[in-house]
């Protein structure tokens, strides 16, 4: 399957009509537990013990140097915080989401409930396949997964399988490289949203001829 991509121009085009729109910037740094009350552009969705030290934190500030509002639980949430309402209100209110799938990933119950919530959504999602194949992916149940969730989980699952996405070999792969690959599709993505928006928003605005 192919991936269309952007010209350069067109990716600059987005990053100077995202700063066009940001509320100029203070000398004073701003925490990131205040912008995290804003919707998110990209929710990173990944496993902590395999990925947040690698690409979900890269890609975060990589796309927060790109003037974009990424989401990582990290470095959005703060001790007091209700996980699963700060978490499903971001989810649902972002734009896109990232999936890093990683070999501990279906082990989570968190991991799959966000990436179940992205389906639901009816977010675009982008995968990034770290270390593990899409065959592979599969939910992992102790018997403490209620069956409603297991079949939520394997929807989700099913889907991002046959989704065209991102892969890397950590013991091989260049993460500076898939961290660049990965926001340059989420940029991609953004344009094809925003320029779908406009279409809609110019056909209902369009007289009907009598």
């Amino acid at each position: 399957m192919h991936m269309q991509r952007y010209s350069s121009a067109a990716i600059m085009n987005l990053h100077r009509n995202f700063l066009a729109r940001q509320t100029p910037m203070k000398t004073k740094m701003v925490s990131p537990f205040i912008e995290s009350k804003k919707a998110c552009d990209v929710f990173i969705n990944h496993r902590g013990i395999d990925t947040k030290r690698t690409i979900a934190t890269l890609l975060y500030d990589h796309l927060s140097w790109l003037n974009l509002r990424p989401f990582l639980d990290n470095k959005n949430m703060k001790p007091g915080d209700k996980l699963f309402d700060n978490i499903d209100n971001a989810i649902r209110n972002c734009k896109i989401g990232v999936t890093v799938f990683s070999p501990n990933y279906c082990k989570s119950y968190f991991c799959l409930h966000e990436l179940a919530l992205f389906t639901e959504s009816k977010k675009k999602v982008i995968p990034i396949f770290c270390d593990i194949k899409p065959s592979e992916l599969r939910v992992v149940n102790n018997g403490n997964v209620p069956l409603k969730d297991i079949e939520r989980f394997n929807l989700a699952l099913e889907e991002a399988k046959y989704t065209v996405g991102l892969t890397f070999n950590s013991s091989k792969g260049n993460l500076s490289d898939v961290v660049k690959n990965a926001s340059e599709i989420v940029i991609e993505s953004l344009i094809e949203m925003e320029s779908e928006q406009k279409m809609i928003k110019s056909s209902r605005n369009t007289p009907m001829a009598l």
